[in-house]
């Protein structure tokens, strides 16, 4: 039946494009071009050889605009002599999936993004800009600390007047630091009285992430010293760093006021190690943790073992300074005593903890430097012996103050969704798990609002906002990458493969550096996958996002947006618009 044959074909469309004929342009390449004559399209049964060679023509106006098949006319050749086999040959019936009727009335013909999907690729990136903007460290010490009146500082709800303190030191460290130094020293230079107090400081900010201004007027304050350092493996620059720190901070008397500024990436630009440990062992460690999948809760249990300054150590050094911390939050459910591996705050894990963490991952446990794991050990047999304590007279005079966090990111860029003519849902700041697999919860809630099934969520044109920190396993072969850009791509590969157009998504690290590339994250939709060339799924596997996104399609898009250091960072924003 005439009628069965369309039906079928416009259900399994996409199928045949993207999987039976781009397989083979993808992965077969031009050395193995007579490949393609083994292409096997399946057909229902009767369809006539006309109709055949009608569907050969929509298929072929596909697959030839496909990047790799313009630059090699043999391609063309070798497909146009398989389709002519294959509208009159006889082939086994596949068992190709089937898409709902839904999958088919959205079918498109085209690889290019709709009007709709490039208005919406264009809202995505400027909504992530929004929720980033939101959270601008300089914006965010200025909304909590003030001058109510002359001579008076206000931190939050605190009051400390300049009479009460014979100096200042002024610590910052994280991918914000140079922007909340700055906005620090800003306030106390509005304020004759505090400009009358003698400040020195040492800030410790990461390669290129702090902007000319900021740097200037830090270092023309000539006891503040400015030191650049290496994120996300720490370098010799991060100990000299933070022994400067330390140093500093064991300078603090009882009429110090102690002003630390701490945001995301502080772990790695503050780095000591504990005796006997090196920074190999340090470098080695962080480097079997970022491929371990750990959330970075349980990466910061361990570091605060294994290093000087972390779990309080920042704290125990300015006793009995008066110290009065300011956190610009990355992690999930902003504990403060895991953030930057919680210099200033009363360490809530124990070495028990670390090491139960590090016993219940074989892998990890054999990766990471025996020294490192011995040490752990040591201290866990000393913490459960009966004699062992903790000191808290440090941190009961201390103050911590959270001035930003991921929450204030995507309220802020579901208001901007909403302003763009989106029904905002926010899914929460606790978005976490193997990158891969949360893409696919995103994409099965746009499957879902799509098919305007029972109880939906929203109903398009509708906007899903989430935040949080997702995780990539790397295996032994790991390409180059991050985790928005993997989310991004396995999010792309879903949506082809559910037959999604007009739902686009973008994942961004709000810091703008999105693993060791230059990007921030990506912006993908339904067809994606089929405008660049390569193939995604080996990128995928390989954890190659960058390699892959990295490409110029057709209509002169690239995928991966690229912010540039954004001087902030509260984790990453993940925004799904749907129509």
């Amino acid at each position: 039946d005439m009628d069965v044959a369309w039906e079928l074909f416009f259900r399994d469309y996409l199928y045949y494009s993207h999987q039976a004929l781009y397989l083979f342009v993808e992965e077969h390449r031009s050395s193995h071009i007579d490949a393609l004559s083994s292409i096997n399209i399946w057909f229902p049964k009767g369809v006539s050889i006309k109709l055949k060679s009608m569907i050969n023509i929509l298929l072929a106006h596909r697959v030839l605009r496909h990047p790799k098949c313009i630059r090699d006319k043999r391609i063309i050749l070798a497909f146009a002599a398989a389709l002519a086999s294959a509208s009159t040959g006889n082939y086994a019936c596949h068992a190709f999936p089937r898409f709902s009727s839904s999958a088919s009335q959205n079918c498109h013909f085209s690889i290019s993004r709709t009007k709709e999907e490039s208005i919406m690729t264009e809202d995505a990136v400027a909504i992530c800009r929004e929720a980033i903007h939101a959270v601008d460290p300089i914006v965010a010490i200025r909304r909590h600390v003030t001058i109510p009146s002359k001579g008076v500082l206000r931190i939050d709800s605190e009051d400390y007047s300049a009479q009460k303190f014979s100096n200042v030191l002024l610590i910052a460290f994280g991918k914000a630091s140079s922007a909340m130094a700055t906005a620090c020293l800003e306030r106390l230079k509005e304020d004759e009285i505090w400009r009358g107090v003698p400040i020195e400081g040492v800030v410790i900010v990461k390669d290129d992430h702090g902007t000319e201004e900021e740097l200037d007027k830090l270092k023309s304050v000539g006891k503040i010293r400015v030191v650049s350092a290496s994120h996300p493996i720490p370098d010799q620059r991060s100990v000299d760093g933070a022994k400067s720190v330390l140093d500093l901070a064991k300078k603090a008397s009882a009429d110090t006021l102690v002003l630390v500024c701490i945001s995301g990436g502080g772990s790695a630009l503050f780095c000591e190690p504990q005796s006997p440990l090196t920074l190999k062992d340090l470098q080695d460690t962080n480097s079997v943790l970022l491929g371990s999948g750990l959330s970075i809760n349980e990466m910061n249990v361990i570091r605060k073992r294994i290093e000087t300054g972390k779990g309080g150590g920042l704290a125990v050094a300015a006793y009995p300074g008066k110290v009065v911390t300011m956190i610009l939050s990355d992690i999930v459910g902003d504990p403060l005593d895991l953030i930057a591996s919680g210099p200033t705050v009363l360490d809530e894990s124990t070495p028990q903890d670390a090491l139960n963490v590090i016993q219940s991952n074989p892998i990890l446990h054999q990766q990471l430097p025996h020294s490192v794991v011995e040490l752990i050990k040591q201290q866990a047999e000393i913490q459960n012996a009966e004699t062992f304590s903790v000191d808290t007279k440090a941190f009961d005079q201390a103050h911590t103050v959270l001035v930003g966090n991921n929450q204030l990111a995507v309220l802020a860029a579901a208001k901007e969704a909403e302003q763009r003519g989106y029904k905002s849902v926010v899914l929460g700041t606790r978005m976490e798990g193997e990158s891969r697999h949360v893409a696919g919860v995103y994409t099965a809630i746009a499957k879902h609002i799509v098919e305007e099934g029972g109880y939906p969520v929203a109903h398009p044109p509708c906007a899903l906002i989430a935040g949080g920190e997702t995780t990539v396993t790397l295996g032994k072969q790991s390409g180059k990458g991050g985790r928005n850009q993997e989310f991004a791509l396995a999010a792309a590969l879903q949506l082809q493969q559910l037959g999604l157009r007009n739902v686009v998504l973008a994942s961004v690290g709000t810091d703008g550096t999105d693993g060791p590339t230059d990007a921030a994250g990506a912006v993908v939709d339904g067809a994606t996958v089929g405008r660049l060339s390569g193939s995604a799924t080996g990128a995928l596997q390989q954890h190659d996002a960058y390699i892959y996104l990295d490409q110029i399609d057709e209509s002169g898009h690239c995928p991966l947006i690229k912010t540039g250091p954004t001087g902030t960072n509260v984790a990453d924003i993940c925004v799904t618009l749907i129509r």
